[in-house]
């Protein structure tokens, strides 16, 4: 550490006062059904107040809140639209929160180039509808994606069900403008994609907030595929669909998606206004999706054709217009809100492993989850291995919340334990931070911490986040400083 901890030096008042001055009083949020909505993300089991909310409008306007925590030594936690689900904006230790959400002004968009500039606060797939006219799009797509906002997807390096063909929101930052924890503002990155020296722009995506607030993101756009074919394969069990998976792959094609989604999923959905005819007795069904050329549709459809067969399919419907294609979409990312049919609470895991593992580790977690004597329910994104197996429960249970948590944690255990990794889009947040240890040495775990304190010395910038900590650290333990946490009721 360069300098010394900071210790909070003024009163509640004294920082509330002097954020107005900013943002002015109605951008400054401090009464305590204010702060409720802001006490957590997408992730409700760990909520905590913060000391007030800022909603800034300008990059300008965040250095200047940054500032002002920084002299008073309070810490403070970026956040977008609140849709992450590793708790990476629940702020800790009575943070200020600093919500970019009303920055959502597409600042420019290079046709020619294939490139946008934006601010942090817009919102996923607002960007492809605004430039659809010119023929582009902008590929990362979260099941949120009409929800949450791109600065949000750069801290936690989103992926989503396209991620397979497209790669994940870091494939597609070429630059980024963020306001450094000691209030500086800086450019990262070039609308080139190339910049001398070290990929600082890597480092940033994917940080969680841990090394600055970003204000403006230059996003790489790309050209919408000449032809689209979206495939519903209806399989009797879930290893099925993933043996087909895998046989796809295997065969050379790169399709844009593989998505699959089980039989208890499948029936919340049907029950929803998700609702998308899909058959309510089937085990399993996989989401196909190919894109590219008009010339190369037919040959690669008889190829999936061929291989499903293999595999035992019962049916296979291929949409027939774009209609029936958003249908099979909107079944998929609606799955997650359908979910709420089934219990009050819904805890999402996020872990990778290798494709060929599918079936095996499907068939151990869904041994987990009857070991528990939990409602498990999977809709993953299958072409790249990521599974998100869901657990519906009802939080006013403790015995049933304890048990949510120790099968989360067997999950997590098993996806290392074949060569599978802890997250593959939702990040580490505070939900997976002290797992950190199943994957990395404490070497590794130093090296990121001298990474994160260059930008962040002080720790103010989003404490308590993505590495693991202790009580006796007092460098890099915030409360250790005299930073009161309070947790919302």
């Amino acid at each position: 550490m360069s300098e010394p901890p900071l210790t909070f030096s003024g009163s509640p008042a004294i920082l509330i006062e002097r954020l107005i001055a900013v943002v002015g009083e109605d951008h400054c949020l401090s009464r305590p059904e204010e702060l409720f909505t802001y006490g957590c993300d997408g992730l409700t089991l760990d909520a905590h107040r913060p000391s007030v909310v800022v909603l800034p409008k300008s990059s300008q306007e965040v250095a200047a809140a940054v500032a002002i925590c920084r002299e008073l030594g309070c810490p403070f936690v970026p956040r977008g639209a609140g849709t992450g689900l590793s708790g990476g904006a629940t702020p800790l230790f009575g943070a200020v929160v600093i919500c970019c959400s009303r920055m959502g002004e597409i600042l420019e968009i290079d046709a020619e180039n294939r490139i946008a500039v934006v601010q942090p606060g817009v919102v996923n797939a607002h960007l492809s509808r605004a430039v659809a006219d010119l023929g582009l799009f902008y590929a990362p797509d979260p099941s949120s994606q009409q929800a949450c906002t791109i600065g949000g997807n750069v801290a936690e390096n989103s992926g989503g069900p396209h991620t397979l063909k497209y790669g994940t929101t870091t494939n597609h930052v070429l630059a980024v403008e963020m306001v450094l924890p000691d209030a500086s503002t800086v450019r990262l990155g070039s609308p080139t994609g190339f910049s001398p020296g070290y990929d600082l722009v890597g480092a940033v995506v994917g940080s969680e907030g841990t090394l600055g607030i970003v204000t403006e993101i230059t996003v790489r756009l790309m050209a919408i595929p000449e032809a689209v074919e979206t495939i519903l394969a209806i399989f009797d069990d879930v290893p099925s669909a993933c043996r087909l998976v895998g046989g796809i792959i295997r065969s050379g094609m790169v399709p844009a998606a593989l998505e699959v989604v089980d039989q208890r999923t499948i029936r919340a959905v049907e029950a929803s206004v998700y609702a998308a005819g899909l058959p309510t007795e089937a085990g399993a069904v996989l989401i196909i999706e190919l894109d590219g050329a008009a010339c190369e549709m037919e040959g690669q459809l008889a190829r999936i054709r061929a291989l499903a067969e293999n595999e035992g399919v019962r049916d296979l419907r291929i949409a027939e217009n774009a209609e029936e294609r958003t249908l099979f979409w909107r079944a998929r990312k609606g799955a997650f809100g359908a979910m709420g049919r089934l219990a009050p609470d819904l805890y999402v895991h996020d872990a990778v492993v290798p494709r060929a593992s599918l079936p095996e580790v499907l068939e151990e977690i869904c041994a987990i989850g009857d070991r528990y004597s939990l409602k498990l329910s999977n809709v993953f994104h299958a072409g790249d291995g990521n599974l998100h197996p869901n657990i519906s429960f009802d939080r006013r249970d403790p015995d049933e919340l304890a048990r949510v948590l120790a099968a989360g944690r067997e999950m997590l255990e098993l996806c290392v334990r074949v060569g599978g990794v802890l997250t593959g889009e939702h990040g580490v947040g505070t939900e997976k931070r002290d797992y950190m240890g199943m994957l990395f040495s404490p070497d590794d775990l130093d090296a990121m911490r001298r990474l994160r304190d260059a930008f962040n010395p002080d720790g103010l910038c989003n404490p308590g986040k993505l590495i693991p900590t202790t009580r006796a650290c007092m460098e890099s333990n915030p409360k250790a400083r005299g930073y009161d946490e309070v947790p919302l009721e």
